[in-house]
């Protein structure tokens, strides 16, 4: 199951880090009134379309209390059980939807389901931890709950067996879809993310669904509609429970980690700063458009994070460039520009001996002053060859450096800058590159 809280992305080898946190961030703040408001109505829509469900349905079999009252239990339970995969978490509640739906009448499990999640984090939200503006949120994460329930209230002779597994299998196609379609609605309208974005994301949960869904189906072939499918499962999610909280601590370990490394990223820039105002606001500002030109291009989170760091620290190798070159009020001669052509691979001489991520930072700020066509230096690369963190911060330094005022010139109007860009566009500078940035900037 996904969540529609926080949609979950694929957790990269080394740096689903900085998803995760923000992820965690997102779950401790209340929402937004827009955000608020559709929260209400996707939690609403599922409210009513599972009571009109439990009115409406075909009764497969008749309701047992104390098998809808052990289900809210188990999956209260299960839906605690969370793995954190880039922003958002991947649930194990498939081994106990898959028990219930043969246990109790289909048509009432989706209220089930919501009941189960709500109590579930019934704690958090007492404690504030979760905020209550999310309790909608609940109820629409329940949605997956609808479609296998749907398919098998009108087509299940409601005895599980495996010769039935083609039904079962649409059963869980259904699910995929009305989980899908929700959490899509609340990424699109609420974080702006794309629907095919969204669908990539959902790798992960959909994975651990397809893996846990078997499982489930054998201890409710081996139960039928006996309430002790819902127990012997619970053996399995204390195990699993064991996974995520090992999971979690390593995490937690990685997002230190990381920070420690931002810290280091933002102490050298204060440096190039103290050694050199403009050099230093200079390079903040480049950050902030390199990061909205990454997230245009969709950036991966390893190359976001190392375009951060290099638009932070491209000019770092500057702090050893003598100050008069630097603050020279005028062009520089041939020999003086020669001298400041090296600050790139001083950069990365810096960056190499602190190491680590930033060591690998320095390899990209090795390379933020090459060109498309292969006349940059230090090195001549060319094209792709060019990292593209590196060729986004060459687009992003140039436009903030023709924007500025400078010691011997004043800044041009964003228009004019925009037309440089453009007919430097497939010389000095990735077209691609140059086109996501003018459309951040609205000048496309």
């Amino acid at each position: 199951m996904s969540t529609v809280e926080a949609p979950s992305t694929t957790l990269a080898a080394d740096d689903g880090s900085a998803l995760i946190e923000r992820a965690r961030k997102r779950s401790r703040q209340a929402l937004a009134r827009a955000d608020g408001l559709l929260a209400v109505g996707l939690g609403v829509s599922f409210a009513a379309a599972a009571i009109l469900g439990g009115f409406y349905l075909p009764e497969v079999r008749p309701l047992s209390v104390p098998a809808a009252i052990a289900s809210v239990v188990a999956y209260a339970l299960v839906s605690r059980v969370r793995f954190e995969v880039g922003n958002g978490f991947a649930v194990a509640t498939q081994l106990v939807l898959v028990p219930m739906l043969f246990a109790l009448p289909p048509r009432a499990v989706p209220l089930v389901v919501a009941l189960g999640y709500v109590g579930g984090e019934l704690p958090a939200l007492v404690h504030g931890r979760t905020p209550f503006s999310h309790l909608p949120l609940l109820l629409a994460d329940s949605w997956y709950a609808a479609g296998p329930a749907a398919v098998l209230a009108f087509a299940s002779n409601g005895t599980p067996r495996w010769s039935e597994a083609p039904l079962y299998a649409a059963a869980l196609g259904a699910q995929f879809v009305a989980d899908f379609v929700p959490s899509a609605i609340w990424s699109r309208v609420a974080w702006d993310v794309p629907v095919l974005t969204h669908a990539r994301s959902m790798r992960v949960p959909v994975l651990v669904d397809l893996a846990l869904a078997p499982v489930g189906l054998a201890v409710a072939i081996s139960a039928g509609p006996r309430l002790w499918a819902l127990i012997v499962v619970l053996p399995l999610v204390a195990l699993l429970r064991v996974f995520a909280r090992e999971r979690q601590v390593r995490i937690d370990q990685t997002l230190e980690l990381s920070n420690a490394y931002r810290g280091t990223a933002m102490l050298l820039g204060d440096v190039i700063e103290a050694d050199d105002a403009y050099t230093g606001s200079h390079s903040r500002d480049v950050v902030d458009l390199v990061l909205a030109v990454s997230d245009r291009l969709v950036l991966s989170p390893v190359d976001r994070r190392c375009a951060e760091f290099a638009a932070l620290l491209h000019d770092v190798g500057k702090v050893k460039i003598p100050s008069t070159i630097i603050t020279k009020p005028g062009p520089l001669d041939d020999d003086e520009r020669a001298i400041i052509n090296t600050h790139t691979i001083l950069g990365e001489e810096m960056l190499a001996q602190v190491g680590g991520l930033l060591g690998e930072v320095g390899r990209v700020v090795r390379s933020c002053h090459e060109r498309w066509d292969g006349l940059g230096y230090p090195d001549g690369l060319a094209g792709e060859d060019i990292p593209l963190p590196a060729r986004i911060v060459c687009v992003c330094d140039a436009w903030s450096a023709m924007t500025t005022d400078r010691s011997y010139r004043k800044a041009r109007a964003p228009e004019a800058a925009a037309a440089e860009l453009r007919a430097s566009a497939g010389s000095h500078f990735d077209p691609a590159v140059v086109d996501a940035l003018l459309d951040v900037l609205g000048l496309e």
